[in-house]
Parts: structure tokens; sequence; C-alpha cells
């Protein structure tokens, strides 16, 4: 039975979040069905990370088995057609491995946090990026940010829902830099707890307002402690960019 490994781009705002969910409109599940509709087959697909409800995807990875060896081109185009009009898109189809996986053989996901720091309202990227309309210290955000890098307990911020079982995680990467009116903030590890990279963002953001110092996130850092975690940021912002392997 042929494995396929998908690249998928998908805006999240009208998503309940990748996982398939009761009554719920998902990515994981408008996929499914767009495989169904090709192959007549109910095929599971994993993919490489659960995004959450309003948060988009450039390069989302995910496997399925089908029975047929279809050609890569078709199984891509064909889920395209199956999927319009919602807003996901696959960019590729590989053939892939049996003992491939998009989940456990990940070795890196990289994530990228995108604010518009403007006091003027927005228009194009409205639902894509997170306004905050305050001045923020681009500089000051990232000098702190590199108190998170390494390996830590990040139970400060983690989602009292996650379902991890150790909080320990190691960051590979946490960079803030600034384009114009634009603050990305870029994220990189093997993997990330339930509103990690958001909580982070979060707290950055009040680094950048001079609400917080960068001994005040490592302090929430060592607490363990979710009620020491900042402000979380909204889902709109974020986007799982690349998953190496």
């Amino acid at each position: 039975m042929p494995r396929y490994k998908l690249t998928i781009e998908y805006d999240g705002a009208p998503f309940a979040g990748w996982q398939v969910q009761a009554e719920q409109t998902t990515v994981q599940g408008v996929l499914m069905a767009a495989i169904e509709a090709l192959s007549g087959e109910k095929a599971p697909v994993q993919g490489a990370g659960r995004t959450d409800a309003g948060v988009h995807a450039r390069a989302q990875v995910a496997h399925v088995d089908l029975a047929k060896d279809w050609d890569t081109d078709t199984v891509r185009d064909a889920l395209n057609a199956h999927l319009r009009p919602y807003p996901v898109a696959v960019l590729a189809a590989e053939k892939a491995a049996g003992d491939f996986n998009a989940r456990t053989s990940a070795v890196k996901r990289h994530y990228l946090y995108r604010i518009v720091n403007r006091r003027a309202d927005l228009t194009l990227d409205l639902g894509r990026v997170w306004q905050v309309p305050r001045p923020l210290d681009a500089d000051a955000m990232h000098a702190a940010a590199q108190r998170l890098v390494g390996k830590h307990d990040f139970t400060t911020f983690r989602s009292t829902e996650c379902q991890a079982k150790s909080p320990v995680k190691t960051l590979d990467q946490l960079d803030v830099a600034r384009d114009g009116e634009e603050v990305n903030v870029f994220a990189a590890a093997r993997s990330f707890l339930h509103n990690q990279v958001r909580s982070m963002v979060g707290s950055l953001v009040m680094v950048g307002e001079g609400k917080w110092s960068a001994d005040d996130l490592a302090r929430a850092l060592q607490a363990c402690d979710r009620t020491a975690c900042g402000q979380v940021a909204p889902p709109d912002g974020l986007y799982l960019m690349k998953v190496d392997y």
C-alpha cells in the first residue's frame, strides 16, 4: 500500500484547527473528505503538527496510505480540486517510504509569528497578523528571547489543556526581527507544547512594550507556573512554516 507525503498550505481562519472534531470544520477533516472523493477510501491522515483554531500553515506535512498506486501529480491536482472552495492547497504530493511518519519522523518544526506594529487599522493582513498599536522595541524582545533558548521546563508557557507527557522541551531558536512596521518572531524546535509559541510571543510583546524586562521573562520561565505567563498572543499571526525530516 503506497504511502504519500503531502505538503499543505492553509489559511487557518475558518477552521477549528487541524485535528478532526465532531461537528466542526477542520483542516484534517476537509483533507480526508477530499481523499475519499478521490479514492473512495476513508483513509486516516497524520499531520506533523496539530495547529490550533485560526493558526495558518505555509508547509504543513501529512502522510496518508492509499490502496492504489496513484501518480503523485494526479494526487495533488485531484485533492486540490476536491478541496475547493476551502482555503487549503496541497503544494506537493510525493511517494514516501513505508516507515515515514509525518509526526514522529520530524526532527524540527519551524514557526513564524507575525506582528504588525502600527496604529492604523489592518486591511490586507486582517486575520493573518497580530496588530499591536503601541511601539515595540524589537531589539529588547530579541535579547530577552535568548533567555528561553535551550532545554527548559516550559510549564509557564504551556496550555493547561496540553497533553504532552513532559513540559521539558529544547528550544533551538527564538529570534525577533523588525522589518518596517512588521515584527517577526522565528521559533524552531523538534516539538512544542500546546500554545507554547503563542505564550512566548505574548510575553515577548510585554518586553517590547516595556512592561517586562528580560529578567522578568526569565523569572516567569523559572517559576514553572502557568499563572506566571504574560498574555497569550492570538492565533492570527502564527504560521507553521516548515518541517524538517
